[in-house]
């Protein structure tokens, strides 16, 4: 399946340089490139991308803003990414492509906000070429995605910092003992395969209790899946 990919960066140069670079991948198809955060959601509703590769600072509207609203749109607005939930994407009814942050700042708060706003994932401009491309396949895939500078005690702190918007206990309640495993195990950044291998069970199993999770929780996808990991004391800081 072609992963289609819209660019938003308020630098000409920047945006050309990355359709070229996603572009050369057979998989995946640059449908469109937005200037700033406003002209991001606007041509996101258009075109109906997969993943939207997104600048934070930006005129008009800045990419955290666009995030949130794009995050926030309903099926109705917008096709929910071709993750799905058996293939640890979003839960059924999510709409809206998956965004992929890209900035140079290497900020605690723009992290913070990039999580609070619903991005799926997190890269520096300075990571390699490779990276960028994995990363689009990976957040399109519903994986979460954070840059290896940023770690799992940033990811940490940011639910302590929202611990008072937790999510009703019956949420929690409503997964099963293998399901809280998965989860607990997703938020130590392990891989479908790495759960497989850790629980002894089939890698398509593992699938299946992922997107369980999601959809039992109302989470979009395994970034999301991470927090509230955190924010429910599953995982230990």
């Amino acid at each position: 399946m072609t992963i289609r990919v819209l660019i938003a960066d308020d630098q000409v140069m920047i945006r050309d340089g990355l359709a070229a670079l996603l572009s050369s991948d057979p998989e995946i198809e640059v449908v469109g490139q937005a200037g700033n955060g406003r002209e991001a959601v606007d041509l996101a509703r258009e075109l109906e991308p997969d993943v939207v590769v997104m600048d934070i600072r930006m005129p008009e509207m800045d990419g955290l803003a666009a995030t949130a609203e794009l995050v926030g749109d309903t099926g109705a607005d917008l096709p929910a990414g071709p993750g799905g939930p058996g293939g640890g994407g979003g839960p059924a009814g999510s709409g809206g492509p998956r965004v992929l942050v890209l900035t140079t700042f290497d900020l605690d708060e723009y992290v913070y906000e990039a999580l609070g706003a619903g991005a799926s994932g997190f890269l520096l401009k300075d990571a390699p070429a490779a990276d960028l491309v994995q990363g689009v396949r990976v957040v399109a895939g519903g994986e979460a995605l954070l840059a290896p500078s940023i770690t799992r005690r940033l990811i940490a702190d940011f639910a302590r910092r929202r611990r008072h918007q937790r999510p009703s206990p019956a949420a929690t309640a409503a997964l099963t003992p293998r399901e809280r495993d998965v989860l607990r195990l997703i938020a130590r950044g392990m891989s479908n395969a790495e759960i497989a291998a850790e629980l002894v069970l089939a890698e398509q199993t593992i699938k299946t209790h992922v997107g369980h999770v999601l959809t039992k929780l109302g989470l979009r996808d395994r970034t999301q899946a991470v927090v509230f990991a955190y924010e429910n004391g599953l995982v230990g800081d």
